[in-house]
């Protein structure tokens, strides 16, 4: 295929940031899109297995916080806990089509709702009808680091998910020159938090083609 024939296919209009930080170089564009699809797949691989460990830490932190396991559907009623989650009635489908088939489990909620439903639990009123105990989830968290940074920064990460979930571009800067900042920034917050919930990412990882670090020099060398 010739480059017209991939702009047709993926539009100029994507193509032409890659054309542009590459100085007009049509080859090297369409390198670094690739570079960029490859970059995407492996911190979507690092995502998915920290949103899966932070997802079920909460899960059961609240579970026995509560004394209750079915405790996503209980802190819904008014006064609790997700009386006022902005993905309330996104839940409450959930669970409504759960229990219509005949499928429903707290687990299976708990797999169904996004990364958002969780982030948004560390900010202030959640957190505080927690009993303000959530950052009990983070054993290795470094002293000092409170409710609001670390909402800000597990937001951040929701953001960096969401970008790649969506097929946005993620090797740019805000002037639209190439740029790996906004992906190493994202890489090292998620290896953070994954140690702050007391594991290692050289054990969480294990087996797995995800850790980015060679494909970043490869867009850096471009």
């Amino acid at each position: 295929m010739k480059y017209p024939d991939y702009e047709r296919a993926f539009s100029p209009a994507r193509l032409n940031k890659y054309l542009n930080a590459c100085g007009g170089d049509m080859m090297a564009a369409l390198t670094f899109y690739r570079y960029n699809i490859k970059l995407c797949q492996k911190c979507y691989g690092i995502l998915n297995i920290f949103e899966i460990v932070l997802r079920n830490a909460i899960n059961k932190h609240f579970s026995a916080y509560f004394a209750n396991q079915d405790w996503i559907r209980d802190q819904l009623h008014p006064g609790k806990l997700l009386e006022s989650h902005p993905q309330y009635s996104s839940v409450i489908k959930i669970i409504r089509d759960l229990t219509a088939k005949g499928r429903y489990s707290n687990d299976r909620v708990v797999s169904s709702v996004s990364l958002g439903f969780w982030t948004y639990l560390f900010t202030k009123v959640p957190f505080r009808r927690g009993g303000g105990t959530l950052l009990q989830i983070f054993p290795a968290k470094q002293r000092g680091l409170g409710q609001r940074a670390i909402y800000n920064e597990l937001q951040g990460i929701k953001d960096f998910r969401n970008r790649i979930a969506h097929h946005e571009a993620i090797c740019f800067d805000k002037t639209g020159s190439k740029s790996t900042i906004m992906v190493r920034n994202n890489y090292d917050r998620v290896i953070k938090y994954i140690r702050f919930l007391g594991y290692h990412e050289s054990h969480l990882y294990y087996g797995l083609d995800v850790l980015p670090d060679k494909i970043i020099q490869k867009i850096d060398s471009l």
